[in-house]
Parts: structure tokens; C-alpha cells; sequence
């Protein structure tokens, strides 16, 4: 079992800051699903975790304030049926969410200005386009 899991750059959260509860685990299992607790659920307190910088905390808070619960987030696995799959599935899924959460903001597109030859050609054929529908027209005069 890793002691780290590995988020973005240099920041990773030891496994001593997440806490498990295991469930018995919804779906098909035949007579092993109902005496096994193979369900995962992960927990992480990401508004008091002492790994996240102070700038990568609030831009974690901020962006997954939709998924937390008094600052705590909160993932469940249940699509395997061992345990450990599940646990190793919810670890991948802290991992990618916080990774997705705690990343720059994509730089700010600049407008660049239309080149003049560039509007002159489409005015150009705009200009052909209508000459051409223009000579199609029939004249009743």
C-alpha cells in the first residue's frame, strides 16, 4: 500500500490524512455480496490538510465547493468486487480530482487583429459570389 499518493508536481497526501469506511457493495455478487464489506469510501479534509499549500488549498476549496461537505470531499468505489480494487479506485479518483482542482488557470487568450489581406479576399469573394448570383437572376423588364 503506497504512503503517498501522488497529485500534481511536487504535492502529494500522505495516507495518514485520508480516513476509509467500507460498505457492503451494491450490484451483482451472488451469495459473497452480502457478507463482504467490499464498497470504499474515502474521505479527505482537504479545508484543514497541512499538505496543500495555502494558494492550492483555497483554489481546491474553491473549485470543488460543490462537492464538499463542510470541507471535507468525500469518494465512494464500488465497481469491483475486492475491496482493495476499490480502494486503489478511490485513491486514482482523489488523485485526478485534486490534480484537476489544484491546477494553474489557463492562460488568458489574446485577441490578434485580422490581417488586411485577409478581409480584403473574403470581401473579394464576396463580391464574385454575388456578381455570379447577380447574372443568374432572370430580368422581366
Amino acid at each position: 500500500m503506497p504512503d503517498q499518493i501522488h497529485v500534481r508536481g511536487s504535492v502529494s497526501v500522505p495516507e495518514a490524512e485520508l480516513s476509509w469506511r467500507f460498505s457492503r457493495s451494491s450490484g451483482p455478487g451472488g451469495q459473497h455480496v452480502n457478507t463482504s464489506a467490499t464498497a470504499a469510501e474515502l474521505s479527505f479534509d482537504v479545508a484543514n490538510t497541512p499538505s496543500l499549500p495555502d494558494a492550492l488549498r483555497e483554489r481546491a476549496l474553491a473549485r470543488l465547493s460543490h462537492r464538499l461537505v463542510k470541507g471535507v470531499l468525500t469518494i465512494r468505489a464500488e465497481e469491483y468486487r475486492s475491496q482493495q480494487r476499490n480502494r486503489d479506485a478511490a485513491r486514482a479518483r482523489l488523485a485526478a480530482l485534486l490534480s484537476e482542482a489544484i491546477a494553474p488557470p489557463p492562460k488568458k487568450r489574446i485577441p490578434k487583429k485580422i490581417p488586411r489581406g485577409l478581409n480584403e479576399r473574403r470581401l473579394e469573394n464576396k463580391r464574385r459570389r454575388s456578381d455570379v448570383k447577380r447574372q443568374r437572376q432572370s430580368r422581366w423588364d
